[in-house]
């Protein structure tokens, strides 16, 4: 049995879809040898990326009620700054406030949302421990830990969504496979490259971007970077903090495939000094 990705095969279907069509199709796409097949996960993986996956909705969720409350409370000219850790408690105190100009309705109405938004925490805070268990039971997982910006959740995704990271040539090809190398447009001699393609798992690009943001917040801090972290530095100063993020994302991806094909823990290099 062999799993194609729809993406290529689509191509290969002719004017208008039927059964036949699609057959026809799937065979000229499964005799092309440069289509790779989709690899099948194992339970462990399905395991883990369903974790992932149930923990993000409920994130979702999270922040929408969230901004729900804020909104709400907004309308009645109570302004609260942004982020999440606080926010609760902030609202209990204004629903518990007599002096607050809020109807019972409303009140209640915030309570019922501070409620849903505990127990939500309550649920992500549980799949956390959950995969922290089974990081512990999973050395890939320590092993890609140690390479800065790659914690728990980016572990434990990268090794429940890639599975065999023995399937790619080279960390480029990693890199590419996640989105976060640019997209080519060239022709002839005129070679041009654009944004970053975003092809791949949204969500995996996007744990390996905020593991960028945070490996940069933190060398800022530092006096001595080491190699990494003074090259990121460079490139926010000449391009930006965005662009910074991904350039690091992508270097991240790439040192990710040599760890876990090597088998040997990340070392961090301090900078050359002339």
């Amino acid at each position: 049995m062999k799993l194609l990705p729809p993406l290529y095969v689509r191509p290969y279907v002719q004017r208008g879809k039927t059964d036949r069509a699609d057959v026809k199709g799937m065979l000229e796409a499964w005799r092309n040898s440069a289509i790779r097949p989709v690899p099948v996960k194992s339970e462990s993986q399905q395991q883990l990326t369903a974790l992932h996956r149930v923990r993000a909705g409920w994130m979702t969720t999270r922040t929408m009620r969230i901004n729900s409350a804020r909104g709400l409370l907004r309308e009645f000219g109570m302004i609260f700054p942004l982020g999440a850790a606080t926010l609760a408690d902030r609202v209990r105190e204004v629903i518990a406030d007599d002096h607050t100009q809020l109807t019972m309705p409303t009140r209640e109405l915030l309570h019922q949302l501070v409620l849903e938004i505990g127990e939500l925490e309550k649920r992500v805070t549980g799949v956390e421990k959950q995969l922290e268990a089974l990081a512990a039971q999973t050395p890939v997982v320590a092993l890609l830990r140690t390479i800065p910006g790659v914690g728990l959740l980016t572990g434990t995704a990268l090794v429940g969504f890639v599975g065999d990271v023995q399937r790619f040539r080279s960390g480029r090809h990693f890199a590419s496979y996640l989105g976060l190398t640019p997209r080519e447009y060239s022709s002839g001699l005129r070679h041009r490259l654009g944004r970053i393609s975003k092809l791949g798992d949204v969500y995996l690009r996007t744990l390996l971007i905020h593991g960028a943001r945070a490996v940069l917040v933190g060398a800022q801090a530092k006096s001595n970077p080491d190699r990494l972290r003074a090259w990121a530095l460079q490139i926010q100063g000449r391009c930006g903090n965005n662009k910074a993020a991904i350039a690091l994302a992508n270097r991240l991806a790439r040192i990710v495939w040599a760890v876990w094909k090597s088998g040997k823990p990340f070392e961090s290099r301090l900078q050359v000094s002339d």
